[in-house]
């Protein structure tokens, strides 16, 4: 029978972070992407997701950045029931005093009505460079649009107001995928290396040619690395 597979996107991300990779788990998964617009803490936004899977009894979880700390605060709500654990281009550490600075000033700026989503100054950081001038480009940016400002204030209030999931990783008793593009900026290989060297039995999967978003970006690979991820549960 398919395991429930509970999958959060990332910040001024939603569904379509997930859609194209979707094909690889058919069969051994049934997906459901969670709603991660509503809430400002982690805590609200896991407990949130939480209830899309209230009838399972167990069920995998994988979360791409923001999503990655919103599946770590699933751990700490419902560890017992999951299955398996899946980090992309994500951190378990918490924002530094520099990072929380840039987004008070983003707060800030949306507040005064400049929410600007994801404009081409900002691609790089998100996708590859060969994939800047792409209709996929434009389809990120028409996925921060849908999230919207509100959203986005609501998302950068949680993340900021994150906890240091570290001290939490060796815990991690689970089979656990942690993958990150090869060229992430945002969320650099390094901070994969650190995670994966934590959870016990961690599989550390880099995507070539992947910046932040390799789940749109590679949907092949990354699927692949899924459809793997779920094999060992």
């Amino acid at each position: 029978m398919a395991i429930p597979l509970l999958l959060l996107p990332g910040l001024l991300c939603d569904s379509r972070l997930w859609r194209d990779c979707l094909g690889a788990v058919k069969g051994i998964a049934a997906p459901v992407v969670a709603d991660l617009t509503q809430d400002e803490t982690m805590t609200g936004m896991a407990r949130r997701a939480l209830a899309l899977v209230e009838g399972a009894e167990r069920f995998a979880v994988a979360g791409l950045s923001m999503g990655g700390y919103v599946a770590l605060e699933v751990m700490r709500q419902a560890g017992p029931r999951v299955a398996a654990l899946a980090l992309l281009d994500t951190s378990a550490r918490p924002d530094t005093e520099e990072a929380k600075r840039k987004r008070v000033d983003l707060i800030a700026l949306s507040q005064r009505g400049q929410f600007r989503g994801v404009t081409p100054r900002l691609l790089p950081q998100l996708v590859h460079p060969s994939r800047l001038d792409t209709p996929l480009a434009e389809e990120v940016k028409e996925m921060a649009a849908r999230v919207g400002a509100e959203a986005f204030l609501r998302q950068q209030r949680a993340i900021m107001g994150r906890e240091d999931s570290r001290p939490l990783l060796p815990h991690i008793a689970v089979p656990a995928l942690v993958g990150v593009g090869e060229a992430d900026v945002l969320t650099p290989p390094e901070l994969a290396e650190e995670m994966a060297a934590a959870i016990p039995g961690a599989v550390l999967r880099r995507f070539a040619g992947c910046g932040h978003l390799p789940t749109l970006e590679d949907p092949e690979a990354s699927g692949a690395a899924l459809r793997e991820w779920l094999g060992r549960v």
